[in-house]
């Protein structure tokens, strides 16, 4: 590479001029397309490799496990050296094999550092394009997401918006008046879906310590950037999850850093491999905030690449954008393949030696179309380029190497551990705690309170009983008193005396 840019590769008989990519316009955007087994690989690593040399942090993921070289130095006994100096030769390059500063990273932490951003971070738009949710149910998220704030309740993990859930649920008739309908069975087909997250490893993606982009924008001591690259063999089971990822990472970089205006070179340069992934069945607002993002994201210094097979896998407001392209062979067996092949040749700026459809079909594998912005960013005129062999170990490396290049990084003490502090579950799971324990105690009380009225009621049963039974027996006493005196002046009475007396004092 120069001072002023990265080179992609050159000519030789029937070849274009020396191909560079300025620096100063490496955040005006990319494409990097081309059938499977063309060299988009090649093409990613060397741009990659000049990107790291000029100074400049890169983000790729890899989805083959190949690019996982750039942390190797190639070698003169590699089978391709060979191929390589020949290569060399003919284009007028001097190949100088090198090592480049790479830290891997790894949703899973299996083969890198965990990567972890929090439910909050993520927000319900991508959330909601992650879990595939209809439009009541991405209302129900939003509303998940507001409550949370006003509760206070920090959404770090899957677990706290489960639990939000549940307390949404829980009280929907009240939250319902606020917000509008909550239906029990629209929060359960997100339970539903969450589940399904899961199950496809999202948990691991959730939580703390959540990733700091600047560990991820370092810069080696030799001055040259920080290779980052995402582990995506084992993502890639999860398309979905692999494109939302990719595409909350780019609108971090968004949110977070600053304007830097025209810079002389890029701050940060994100590659965006199986791009289609990020726009199949995509809603038109996600495809909406794509398009923003990558028409602002470039006034804060970052370059975003796109990496797909097809440039029809991108939408036009996006494709028309991206001002550096290496197109690689297009293959045309059907009348669909034609049309995009058609397409593919018309967002070129034309070169009168070759007709740049039939050049598409031709160029074979290592060899490109491209064209890079020129002075003042205009289009250059597109070249068919053999691209330069990389200076880095081409093809995966071994799990011993991948350690070391790992423990090397020194953010083992920052990620590999999780951190799983006071948050939306467990303030919910107090809450739910101090509301039984309430609900135990006024049963109790309640309880006591009946006890005692029992108590009551039975006390005053008895003393009426009492009351009753005393009466009874002063009746019959001062009835037969009276009926004892009306006797006695009686003979008969007086007899009845004196047999009673004279028995009881005969003696007398």
């Amino acid at each position: 590479m120069t001072e002023a840019g990265i080179f992609v590769g050159g000519g030789g008989e029937g070849y274009g001029a020396p191909q560079e990519l300025l620096l100063k316009y490496g955040n005006r955007h990319g494409l990097v397309a081309g059938a499977t087994g063309t060299g988009k690989t090649v093409t990613l690593q060397i741009l990659a490799e000049g990107f790291s040399a000029a100074g400049v942090p890169v983000f790729l993921a890899d989805v083959k496990s190949d690019l996982a070289g750039l942390a190797v130095a190639g070698s003169a006994e590699a089978k391709l050296h060979d191929a390589f100096m020949k290569r060399c030769a003919t284009i007028g390059y001097e190949l100088t094999y090198q090592a480049f500063p790479v830290a891997f990273w790894d949703l899973f932490g299996e083969q890198g550092h965990p990567i972890r951003t929090t439910v909050t971070e993520m927000g319900p738009l991508l959330l909601s394009r992650l879990m595939d949710l209809s439009e009541a149910q991405e209302g129900v998220l939003n509303i998940a997401f507001r409550l949370a704030d006003e509760e206070g309740l920090p959404l770090l993990d899957l677990k706290d918006l489960q639990a939000m859930l549940v307390w949404i649920g829980q009280n929907a008739a009240e939250i319902g008046l606020r917000y509008g309908n909550v239906a029990s069975a629209t929060v359960g087909a997100i339970q539903r879906q969450l589940l399904v997250l899961e199950n496809q490893g999202g948990t691991r993606l959730f939580g703390e310590p959540a990733l700091d982009l600047a560990d991820m924008m370092r810069l080696a001591p030799d001055g040259r950037g920080q290779v980052n690259i995402l582990a995506a063999d084992k993502l890639m089971a999860s398309p979905r999850l692999y494109a939302t990822f990719l595409l909350w990472l780019l609108s971090e970089l968004f949110e977070e850093l600053p304007e830097v205006g025209d810079p002389d070179k890029p701050k940060f340069v994100f590659f965006f491999d199986e791009a289609h992934l990020l726009f199949d069945d995509a809603p038109k607002a996600l495809v909406d905030k794509v398009e923003q993002v990558a028409r602002l994201i470039r006034s804060k210094g970052v370059g975003v690449f796109f990496i797909t097979q097809n440039p029809a896998d991108v939408p036009d407001d996006i494709l028309g954008q991206l001002g550096n392209r290496v197109q690689h062979a297009l293959r045309a067996f059907t009348a669909k393949d034609q049309k995009d092949l058609a397409r593919a040749a018309q967002n070129y700026r034309p070169n009168p030696a070759f007709d740049t459809e039939t050049a598409i079909k031709e160029v074979g594998t290592g060899e490109a179309v491209t064209s890079f912005l020129q002075n003042k960013g205009v289009p250059g005129i597109v070249e068919r380029t053999l691209v330069r062999p990389p200076a880095s170990q081409l093809g995966p490396i071994t799990p011993e190497e991948r350690r070391a290049v790992i423990a090397a990084t020194g953010l083992g003490y920052k990620y590999d551990q999780t951190i799983d502090r006071d948050s939306a579950f467990e303030r919910l799971q107090a809450r739910a705690e101090a509301a039984a324990q309430a609900a135990a105690e006024a049963e109790a009380a309640e309880e006591r309170l009946a006890a005692d009225e029992r108590a009551r009621k039975e006390s005053r049963r008895y003393e009426g009983r009492s009351r009753r039974g005393s009466s009874r027996s002063d009746s019959i006493a001062t009835a037969f008193g009276k009926s004892l005196a009306r006797q006695l002046g009686t003979k008969t009475g007086q007899a009845i005396v004196r047999g009673i007396l004279g028995s009881l004092f005969k003696s007398r």
